[in-house]
């Protein structure tokens, strides 16, 4: 689970580079450009931008979710697998026998 988040954080962290969000990149200046010029293709150029915009968005907010959720679940059987092992020793800190674990699942 951890690699599968730790992935999608590095797709994350890329797509948010290397994508052109709104007025920033290259695209926003082209609209602006051609709107500044009295070009139809501005308007146009940036009604593509916003719609574009928004989907980037929504992807970034879906690794994002990816990868938190999967570092939480990675974290939480962590602690899950601590407490079952501590569970599974005598007060003495020695681990149960096998024979002893097998009573419990009778």
């Amino acid at each position: 689970m951890g690699a599968v988040g730790h992935e999608a954080f590095v797709v994350h962290g890329e797509l948010l580079k290397r994508s052109d969000i709104a007025s920033a990149g290259a695209t926003g200046r082209a609209a602006t450009e051609c709107s500044t010029r009295n070009l139809a293709m501005g308007s146009e150029l940036s009604a593509t931008l916003t719609t574009w915009d928004a989907q980037v968005k929504t992807v970034l907010q879906m690794y994002a979710h990816i990868s938190n959720h999967l570092d939480y679940s990675k974290k939480s059987h962590a602690r899950d697998d601590e407490a079952i092992a501590a569970s599974l020793r005598h007060r003495n800190g020695s681990a149960m026998s096998v024979s002893e674990i097998q009573s419990y699942v009778k």
